[in-house]
């Protein structure tokens, strides 16, 4: 992918207008970039060219909102929210709303990430592992800060320990498969991620290499599909592993008496 990088037009752009400024501030850090090569990479690009789209696409919308007369992209767009409010109430429940603007804001991004390879002249952040593994860190972070606010401190270290139904005496082995279990999520989601996305790109790549335009286009209509499927599948993900964060022994208990009560009824 880094001899794609020389091709990109906009990445030539952005180091010939950057680029001089940006080595002489790695330079005066004591980084020492190599001679003749792209202090900026691809995926930095890419990642900042993504942001300026949803940041335009935002600030837009935000001058047309209207509630008597919506647009069409003000309407397409509150069907997105709707969707993600209801995964995020089916996953987590009344209180999953609240988790919205990370949510949202990680599966649209990952999303027009996904799809920026489908223009000629770009490519997709995500076919980079430092992007991934940026937003799979991104994910870890925000859901042990989320169950630490929800439960405590006290409580959520706990659970690492002594999960629900487990044995106090295998406190200590518990402990270490749960520590194993969280960290190879970052794995999980980083890499799933940067698999697929990464593996269409080269495919298209070398069917264009052989015969330009037309063998392709298959291909980057199935990643249409794979991309989009990827990111649903990032933020369902997300999802889960945040409302296992968030739950308390209190939500199980109220669970339990709903289903109780639909059962009986």
């Amino acid at each position: 992918m880094e001899n794609l990088a020389h091709k990109l037009w906009i990445v030539q752009a952005v180091n010939a207008l950057f680029g001089p400024m940006v080595r002489s501030v790695l330079e005066s850090l004591g980084f020492h970039p190599a001679p003749g090569a792209d202090v900026i990479p691809d995926f930095l690009v890419m990642t900042v060219l993504v942001v300026l789209i949803v940041t335009a696409i935002g600030l837009f919308i935000r001058s047309r909102l209207s509630v008597e007369n919506p647009g069409k992209l003000q309407i397409v767009l509150e069907d997105i929210v709707g969707l993600f409010v209801s995964l995020l109430k089916e996953n987590i429940g009344p209180k999953g709303p609240q988790y919205l603007p990370l949510i949202g804001t990680i599966g649209i991004y990952i999303f027009l990430c996904n799809m920026l390879s489908k223009v000629p002249g770009f490519m997709s952040p995500t076919a980079n592992i430092n992007v991934t593994l940026g937003c799979a860190l991104t994910v870890w972070l925000y859901y042990h800060a989320m169950g630490v606010k929800a439960q405590g401190i006290v409580a959520y270290a706990k659970h690492f320990a002594v999960p629900p139904g487990s044995p106090v005496a295998l406190a200590p082995l518990m402990l270490i498969i749960e520590i194993i279990s969280h960290l190879s999520r970052v794995l999980s989601l980083s890499l799933r991620l940067f698999g697929n996305i990464f593996g269409e790109e080269m495919v298209v790549l070398i069917l264009g290499s052989l015969i330009p335009f037309i063998v392709p286009l298959p291909m980057m209509i199935l990643g249409i599909v794979t991309g989009t499927l990827q990111a649903f599948i990032f933020v369902l993900l997300t999802m889960i592993y945040l409302a296992a964060a968030v739950h308390t022994e209190h939500d199980h208990e109220e669970h339990n008496g709903e289903a109780n009560a639909h059962a009986a009824a």
